[in-house]
C-alpha cells in the first residue's frame, strides 16, 4: 500500500510537475524575521505589495489558519542553451529565461487545481487552497522545507537534480501529512552568483537589494532607471538570469524535463532591438499576448530597450531614438535622452537645443541636464 505522500507524489508527476514534496504548516520563526528585516531595510523597492501582507506572508497559518501541511511543487523550466550566450548580441534584447514561453502562471495553476481535484476525490473532507506567485506565500522557503532545494546564495530555490530552473506552486492543506526533510544547503564555499551580478545587487550571501537588481529594474520598476544601472544593464530588456545560469549545479538540469508549455517562443528567444524600438501599445500586447511580459507593459519594455540600444552604441538605432524624443510617456523620452547621449553625443547636443526648453516633465528635464531623475527625488509631471 502506498503511503498518501507517495500518492501525491505519483500524481504530481502525472500532472506535469518535476519535484513535490511536503512541508509542515509553519515556518520557523527567522523565517519572518528575516523577511521583515529585508522590508524594513526598503530592500524590496517599490515592491509594496509585499509590505502590506507581510504578516501573512511570514508563515502559512497566518494566511489561512486551518493549513496543517503544504505541498510544494516544481515544475522545469531548464533552457536548451547557456542564458550568458546571449550578452554578445548587442543588436537583439535578452529575455529572461522564465518569460520566453507560455505564462506559467496559467501553466502551473492549471497543474495545481488537477492536483487538487485529485485530493478531494481521494479525501473528500480535504480542504486546500493553490497559490502560484500571487499570494502572499513564500514559496522558497516552504520549497526548501520540503526538501525540493535549498535557498542559495542567490536567493532563489537550488534543486540538486534541476538546477536553478523550477517554477513553484503551493497547495495548502487542513491534512496532516508526513512531512519531509529540509533540504541541505550545498552553496559551499562557491559565490559565482554573487560576483556575476552586473549591478552588485548582492549585499551579502543569501541577502539581495532588489533595488539594484536587473529583474527588479526591467520588470517592477515603474519610473525612470537610474543612471548608475544603466550601462551595467547591458542587453537585458526583462529580468536577468546572470545569477542563475552561473549556478554549477545547473549541470544536472535537463531541458528534456521542462514543460511543453515553456519551450520559448522564436520571437522572444532573441528578439531584435529595433523592432522593440518601433513597437505602439497595440502592437506590444499582440508581441506578447500569452507571456508574462504583458503584465509590464509597453513603456517599460521600449524604455528598457532604448537603454540596451544605448549600450549597443550602434548608429542605426538613432532614427528611432529620434522619434522616441517625442513619446507620450516620460520614461520612454527619458531613455531616449540617455540613449542618444550614448551613441552620439552631437545629435544629442543638437537635440537638446531645439527640445529641452519646451519639455514640461521633471523626469525629462533632468535628462536633458544629463541629471539622473532617481537620484534627484523628482516625480513626473
Amino acid at each position: 500500500m502506498q503511503t498518501l505522500s507517495e500518492q501525491i507524489r505519483e500524481t504530481a508527476k502525472l500532472c506535469g510537475f518535476s519535484v513535490c514534496g511536503i512541508a509542515p504548516g509553519q515556518l520557523a520563526p527567522e523565517t519572518g524575521q528575516r523577511l521583515h528585516q529585508w522590508l524594513n531595510d526598503g530592500h524590496h523597492g517599490d515592491m509594496i505589495w509585499m509590505e502590506a501582507r507581510a504578516t501573512q506572508r511570514q508563515t502559512p497559518e497566518n494566511l489561512w489558519p486551518d493549513v496543517r501541511s503544504v505541498i510544494m511543487l516544481g515544475m522545469s523550466y531548464a533552457p536548451d542553451a547557456d542564458p550568458m550566450a546571449m550578452a554578445d548580441t548587442p543588436d537583439s534584447g535578452r529575455i529572461s529565461v522564465y518569460a520566453q514561453g507560455g505564462d506559467y502562471h496559467k501553466t502551473v495553476k492549471k497543474a495545481l487545481k488537477q492536483l487538487a481535484r485529485w485530493l478531494v476525490e481521494t479525501i473528500p473532507d480535504t480542504r486546500l487552497k493553490v497559490f502560484v506567485d500571487t499570494a502572499p506565500v513564500m514559496e522558497k522557503p516552504l520549497a526548501e522545507a520540503a526538501g525540493i532545494g535549498w535557498q542559495g546564495k542567490h536567493s532563489n530555490i537550488v534543486s540538486q537534480s534541476h538546477g536553478s530552473w523550477l517554477f513553484l506552486g503551493a497547495i495548502y492543506t487542513n491534512m496532516v501529512i508526513e512531512t519531509d526533510s529540509k533540504a541541505t544547503d550545498r552553496c559551499g564555499s562557491c559565490s559565482a552568483c554573487q560576483t556575476i551580478c552586473p549591478t552588485n545587487a548582492f549585499i551579502a550571501p543569501y541577502r539581495l537589494d532588489a533595488r539594484a537588481c536587473i529583474s527588479y529594474l526591467t520588470i517592477e520598476h515603474a519610473g525612470p532607471i537610474a543612471h548608475k544601472y544603466r550601462k551595467a544593464m547591458g542587453n537585458h530588456i526583462y529580468g536577468c538570469d546572470d545569477c542563475l545560469a552561473v549556478c554549477p549545479w545547473n549541470k544536472f538540469a535537463d531541458s528534456a524535463q521542462r514543460n511543453m508549455a515553456f519551450l520559448p517562443r522564436a520571437e522572444l528567444a532573441a528578439p531584435k532591438l529595433a523592432d522593440l524600438l518601433a513597437l505602439d501599445d497595440a502592437a506590444f500586447r499582440d508581441v506578447f499576448s500569452g507571456s508574462p511580459i504583458k503584465r509590464s507593459g509597453r513603456n517599460r519594455m521600449v524604455r528598457n530597450a532604448l537603454i540596451a540600444a544605448g549600450n549597443s552604441k550602434d548608429m542605426g538605432f538613432i532614427d528611432r531614438i529620434i522619434t522616441l524624443l517625442d513619446d507620450a510617456s516620460p520614461i520612454v523620452r527619458c531613455a531616449a535622452i540617455w540613449a542618444l547621449a550614448q551613441i552620439d553625443p552631437m545629435r544629442f547636443h543638437v537635440e537638446h537645443q531645439i527640445r529641452a526648453a519646451a519639455e514640461v516633465d521633471p523626469w525629462v528635464q533632468a535628462e536633458w541636464r544629463g541629471q539622473c531623475p532617481v537620484e534627484l527625488g523628482l516625480a513626473a509631471a
